[in-house]
């Protein structure tokens, strides 16, 4: 059995990367002044917290012998005043690295959208759309303790680790070096870890990938599901996904938890033995420096010792996670941008409308092109059907118009200017563009028909639903024109989606109009009402009309019978009939299953 799109896990990286990080410390440079001020509260805090083990050891070792009651009162207000200190730091450091990190976050995300809005259809003709969207939403959302917390944390934890062994080595070199015995092995226990980390992380956001785009997929596709009655077949496909999912996660886990359990064992094992040296030692009179008092400090900062190591194993943890979804992330903003501005490209002048193909070669894959040396002139004020059976380029034509695409050879021009030299704002600002899909926007109807025409008053907008004939079944509604349709207008018929479709594109008030099969969906009444409005709307504009329906471009001045990526034959109506070529056979055929 084949398998889905949504089964196929993405390519992993084989090593850890660490030029993702660099990439992330792009985004964090610019909050390196509030980064700075939360590590001096950090360390300045943390290093005053090392002095109450050492008031301990003093309070033990001198002033509770000698009952100095005065100096035990003074170490204890000193004490107070350093955990007042470090309280009001935790709670600015909290409250700055929240806000960074989450700016850090939108940030990410505002690129990762805007670099999708450009990139072509392809990339998204290839994908689930589910992938897609898990990068902009959960891998990024992963990454935020890291940015709020972990790195900041860590390199507090690192400088800790300094003052501690500093406080430590002035204590006790001999418990201090047996407190180090246990490090090397940890090493050695991270290095052996550290790909399998990697990969089960990699491995997990993959089949989140999955799960996601099949989520997605059956939800856009529920009344197929249930018209098919594939209910329980869907649902035995998303368990063995989600399953296959818990699997990856569980795995992922079982590794990322390893390093706690090590930590503490080793912390356990040292502390053991510095309990036997250090009692041994007081037992032996003191005479190796270790007092009673030096013991309790010394474990105290033990204590603190192995907690910041757990912490930078954990942010090691945090990092490889990381790293299996920034290589997601940035692999998305990395996608070329196949159809963006040249680096000296101009303004469009306002369009006149006439229009040039001139030896226009097409392919969407390599060696298959879609078009061959095509080349037509379109006179200004022109309405154009393009005709023809399935896949033989009439979509791809108007595409190129728009310039959704680049041309692979030839040129394609606009009042003699060719559009790859002009701005891809200024060249479609001035177009209209009705695909074969009418997508609906969630929002209000007016909100919809006025997405192309953001300055549109009401009244601008109604008279352009009338021109349509979408006001009246609009005004049945509870709301009228400010009632709220779902995401791809769930709540109305294909028919009245093609209609909010046709009146936004008529809106934008273009100098060319393009309408893909724009009437494919329309009963045949309202299609010879919307037919006068459309005669009307088409005087003074360059137009070109798809159509399977032939009945809807008789009027049109010129007909391109397009087929096996060349144009076939080219006329009026009349024109080709009377030729009794592929246009007239066509017709013939359309007309013979009407009789």
């Amino acid at each position: 059995m084949a398998r889905n799109t949504y089964d196929q896990d993405e390519i992993l990286e084989e090593s850890f990367d660490i030029n993702q990080l660099k990439r992330l410390g792009k985004y964090i440079k610019p909050y390196m002044g509030k980064m700075l001020l939360v590590l001096f509260l950090m360390l300045s805090s943390s290093a005053l917290t090392m002095f109450i083990p050492k008031f301990l050891q003093m309070e033990m070792d001198t002033y509770i012998p000698a009952g100095d009651i005065k100096g035990i009162g003074i170490l204890t207000l000193l004490a107070g005043v350093i955990v007042v200190y470090a309280v009001i730091s935790l709670r600015v450091k909290i409250t700055l690295t929240t806000q960074m990190g989450q700016d850090i976050i939108h940030q990410i995300r505002e690129d990762l959208f805007a670099h999708l809005q450009e990139l072509p259809f392809s990339y998204y003709d290839e994908r689930p759309h589910g992938k897609i969207q898990v990068r902009v939403v959960n891998y990024v959302n992963n990454l935020s303790d890291l940015l709020s917390n972990g790195i900041l944390n860590t390199v507090t934890d690192l400088c800790n680790l300094v003052f501690i062994l500093l406080f430590m080595f002035s204590m006790s070199v001999k418990l201090t070096l047996i407190c180090l015995c246990g490090l090397p092995v940890l090493v050695l226990y991270v290095v052996f870890l550290k790909k399998k980390q990697h990969t089960a992380w990699q491995i997990q956001s993959n089949k989140q990938s999955n799960l996601n785009a099949y989520i997605s997929e059956s939800i856009n596709g529920i009344r197929v599901t249930q018209a098919f009655v594939r209910e329980k077949e869907n649902t035995g496909i998303f368990n063995r996904l989600s399953m296959s999912y818990r699997k990856a996660w569980m795995r992922a886990v079982i590794y990322n938890f390893a390093m706690g359990p090590m930590v503490d064992l080793i912390s356990t094992v040292t502390t053991a033995f510095i309990y036997v040296i250090g009692v041994s030692c007081i037992m032996d009179g003191g005479t190796s420096g270790v007092t009673t008092g030096v013991l309790i400090a010394f474990t105290a900062y033990i204590s603190r010792f192995w907690q910041p190591i757990n912490t930078i194993a954990n942010f090691y943890n945090s990092v490889l996670t990381a790293i299996s979804y920034l290589e997601r992330i940035f692999e998305t903003i990395d996608e070329p941008v196949e159809v963006t501005d040249a680096p000296d490209a101009t303004e469009m002048p306002k369009i006149k409308g006439a229009v040039d193909f001139d030896h226009v070669t097409f392919s969407y894959e390599d060696n298959i092109p879609i078009l061959k040396d095509v080349s037509f002139h379109v006179n200004k004020g022109e309405t154009i059907a393009i005709v023809g059976p399935t896949g033989a380029g009439k979509t791809t034509i108007v595409n190129l118009l728009s310039r959704f695409y680049n041309v692979d050879a030839g040129t394609v021009s606009i009042d003699g200017v060719d559009i790859a030299k002009v701005t891809l704002h200024s060249l479609r600002t001035q177009m209209g563009v009705m695909m074969q899909d009418s997508f609906i926007f969630s929002g209000t109807i007016m909100e919809n028909i006025r997405y192309g025409n953001k300055t549109a008053t009401d009244e601008e907008v109604v008279r352009a639903a009338k021109t349509v004939c979408a006001h009246d079944f609009i005004m049945q509604m509870d709301d009228g024109y400010d009632t709220q349709v779902n995401e791809r207008g769930s709540r109305l018929s294909v028919g009245q989606r093609q209609l909010i479709s046709f009146a936004r594109a008529l809106l934008a008030d273009p100098a060319i109009l393009i309408l893909d099969e724009a009437t494919s969906s329309i009963d045949t009444e309202t299609e010879l009402v919307l037919q006068e409005g459309l005669n009307h709307l088409l005087e003074g504009r360059t137009s070109f009309i798809i159509a399977h329906r032939l009945s809807t471009i008789k009027n049109a001045d010129r007909i391109m019978y397009v087929s096996n990526g060349t144009i076939m034959e080219s006329g009026s109506h009349e024109e080709l009939l009377a030729q009794k070529g592929l246009y007239y056979h066509l017709y013939m055929s359309q007309y013979e299953e009407l009789a």
